[in-house]
């Protein structure tokens, strides 16, 4: 971690065009993140994660769990989940972004990376589960990753690395302009968890 890191009190748009995506630095302190990364990695209901892609079943070694206030569902990658009911912890942080950003979130998507041969590709989160053009804040927490954001129609692409204990929030017409993945680090030995807290729409 680069020891000169620090939260950005005034994050500004790193966006050209079409969305916004604001990246405020460290939101944690260290000791509080790595307090957060610890609790997370042993409290949280893990599972593999899994998605149907031409008919075929596929099961990630990346891990997932699906956290709300309410036992909302999630469709992606044609696979439904059931939130469960918030952490403790969960709650802290949930807390801590919303006093951050001034947004408020019912739900939190976690992924864990266990070192960096795991990767997300490019994808835009724009389930309609989702609500429309609503804020999604992700807190990173372990490795640092290196993020890309690609413009659907130009391919113009932006980078930036994740850092322990880093917020990053998208929202306006982010998902409908832009993709973003996360590309493999081979180099990187350790795991990395990601929460996305976002907001759904419920049915019922």
């Amino acid at each position: 971690m680069d020891l000169f890191s620090q939260k950005i009190s005034q994050p500004e748009n790193m966006l050209p065009q079409q969305g916004i995506v604001k990246y405020y630095g460290l939101l944690l302190s260290f000791p509080e993140a790595e307090h957060y990364f610890e609790q997370l990695l042993t409290s949280i209901d893990w599972q593999h994660d899994s998605a149907v892609i031409y008919g075929k079943k596929i099961t990630t070694k990346r891990k997932v769990a699906w956290y709300g206030e309410r036992p909302f569902q999630y469709t992606y990658s044609n696979v439904t989940k059931e939130a469960l009911p918030w952490t403790e912890e969960l709650l802290k942080l949930k807390s801590i972004i919303e006093k951050e950003t001034g947004e408020h979130f019912n739900s939190c998507l976690l992924n864990l990376y266990h070192d960096g041969t795991e990767a997300m590709a490019w994808h835009s989160d724009g389930e309609k589960d989702l609500k429309k053009h609503g804020a999604i804040a992700s807190l990173s927490l372990g490795a640092e990753r290196k993020f890309y954001f690609r413009h659907i129609e130009s391919k113009q692409k932006i980078a930036l690395m994740l850092e322990h204990g880093s917020l990053l929030v998208m929202s306006g017409t982010t998902q409908t302009y832009w993709q973003h993945c996360l590309p493999a680090m081979r180099r990187v030995d350790t795991p990395r968890i990601n929460l996305t807290f976002r907001s759904i729409c419920p049915s019922f």
